[in-house]
This record gives C-alpha cells, structure tokens and sequence, in this order.
C-alpha cells in the first residue's frame, strides 16, 4: 500500500481554475507514491467536518482553494486533536497567506513543492473557541470579502475595496475599544483592527511591519484609530501604504495574547471569512502549532 493522502479542494475558488489542473494534480501525487483520496468541497465549513474527523492513516493533507479553505482545514486539524503536515494549493482570488510561504502561484508547481518539500512549523491563533491562519480583523473593509459574491471578489479585488472604503470619511464607522495586552491598556475609538502573522494583508504586502516571522509565537497589531479630520484619514491611508508608522494615528505592536472589549458587538473576520459579531475577544498565539509543506 502507498502513502496515505487526503487532498480536499473547493472547485469554486479563484474562477474555478483548479477544475483544468486537477489531473496533472492527482498524477503528481501519485508519481510520488501517494494512495490519494479526493473531497471536493460542498458546502462552506465542509473542509473543517473532513479535517476534525480524518483518519490517522493520512500522512499528509492537501488543501486547494482561497485563505477561506486554508483557514477551514488548520481549524480541523486543532479540533482533531492531532497533527498531520498540511500543503496548500492557493487558487483563490488573493491568497495572502501562500504568498507569506513564497509558495508557488502556478498550481502544478505547488503540487511539486508539496510532494519535494519540508514542513514549516507555523504560528496559528485562537480566537475565543475559534481559530484562524493569519488574520483576524474587525472594522473598515472587513465585512467586503465575506459579503461580496466571488465573480466580484475575483473581479475587483481587494485593493478597490480599500481604496473606494477610504474615501469618505463620514462613511467610515469606529468602534469604542478597550485593548488589553502584556500590562498595557489602550481605550480608543478605532476604525480598524489587525492581529495578524503574514507579510501581506488583501494584497499589500509588508503592511502588517517589517521583519515578520511566521514561527517566533507572535502576531503583528495595527489598530486605527477614528480620524479627525481628511488630514488624518490621508495621513492613515500614506501610512498603510508605505508601512510608515504614524503613531498619531494608530498602535503598532507584537504580542502573543491580547484582549479586545466592547460595549456593542463588533463584526470581526477571521482569514476573511464570517467570525460573528462580538463584544469580547480573546486571542492567543499557538507557537508553531501547525505544520505546514513549503519549498525544500
């Protein structure tokens, strides 16, 4: 009998560009002497259902699909309650993540990279119960990636939605929040938040710091605070652009635990997909909790 692999894709993701690669796929694993069995996902959260009660015989899990899948398959992993190495197929419409791994962009070459590679032992963060890769945010543009269909994801893209989002200030909400973290306590009204670990964020990279790394049990912060006036909010946009930290008008910080406080719940997305509305967080690094196959 071969090596046991579970390779579990979302054939709607990124245009449906997997659907013309998945036999050269499935011949890559196979040259490798993997006995591989093949989920196409149905439904969201199907990805989580099939990670949380996989079979230890898997050896290795493959994933394809958006930072949506990604986030689905490690939440699984956790909730199994053991490790197997994950490789990632990135066929979604940005794929922050992949490109924070340097993994190819060309889904055969990924499929190389998986079979030829090493695993990565990679930071991962709770959130409340629940989990998330490399992003959970609450505020402006936020709620675009989870409330917009995918032909106007892949369409647009998520530096339009920025960008058209920064324009009006009256339009722009903010959040009353009381921020605890180490033994510091910050109470402000902010527009945006980010804990993050991943060098890019929508498509821009290097905004979330300088000098990031994905296994050193920390996240990169960036919490906006509520302009006062055009200035400010052009100030805020020069600053996300060129990672040129203003601290009149935002907190950058790294941390491995931190609380988040609100009187009203506050829309939060997790790897850009729905986490629900919240008036208390809590987020925690797990220090290299997943392991995941990058380039050798």
């Amino acid at each position: 009998m071969g090596k046991k692999l579970l390779f579990v894709y979302n054939p709607k993701a990124g245009k449906a560009k997997i659907k013309s690669k998945l036999a050269d796929i499935l011949d890559i694993f196979a040259k490798s002497g993997y006995e591989t069995t093949v989920f196409p996902t149905q439904y969201k959260g199907e990805a989580e259902q099939l990670m949380e009660s996989r079979s230890k015989e898997y050896e290795l899990v493959v994933c394809s699909g958006g930072d949506g899948t990604l986030d689905e398959t490690v939440t699984g992993m956790i909730k199994s309650g053991f490790r197997t190495p994950i490789g990632y197929i990135p066929a979604g419409s940005t794929n922050d993540f992949g490109g924070s791994l340097a993994l190819p962009k060309n889904m055969v070459r990924a499929a190389e990279a998986i079979v030829n590679g090493k695993d990565f032992s990679c930071d991962v963060g709770t959130f409340n119960e629940d989990v998330f890769v490399y992003i959970a945010a609450f505020g402006l543009f936020t709620e675009v990636s989870y409330e917009t269909d995918q032909d106007a994801k892949n369409l647009l893209g998520h530096m339009a939605y920025v960008l058209e989002g920064m324009k009006r200030l009256s339009s722009i909400k903010s959040f009353r929040m009381r921020v605890s973290y180490e033994d510091k306590v910050i109470e402000e009204d902010f527009i945006f938040g980010m804990i993050t670990n991943s060098t890019s964020v929508g498509g821009f990279k290097n905004i979330t710091g300088k000098n990031v790394k994905l296994d050193d049990g920390v996240f990169e912060v960036t919490l906006i605070k509520q302009p006062k006036n055009a200035i400010e909010l052009n100030n805020i946009m020069v600053s996300l652009v060129n990672h040129d930290i203003d601290t009149d008008v935002m907190y950058c910080f790294r941390t491995s635990d931190i609380s988040l406080t609100s009187a009203v719940p506050v829309a939060w997305t997790l790897d850009g997909e729905n986490g629900g509305s919240h008036t208390n967080v809590h987020i925690a690094n797990i220090c290299r909790g997943m392991d995941i196959r990058v380039k050798g």
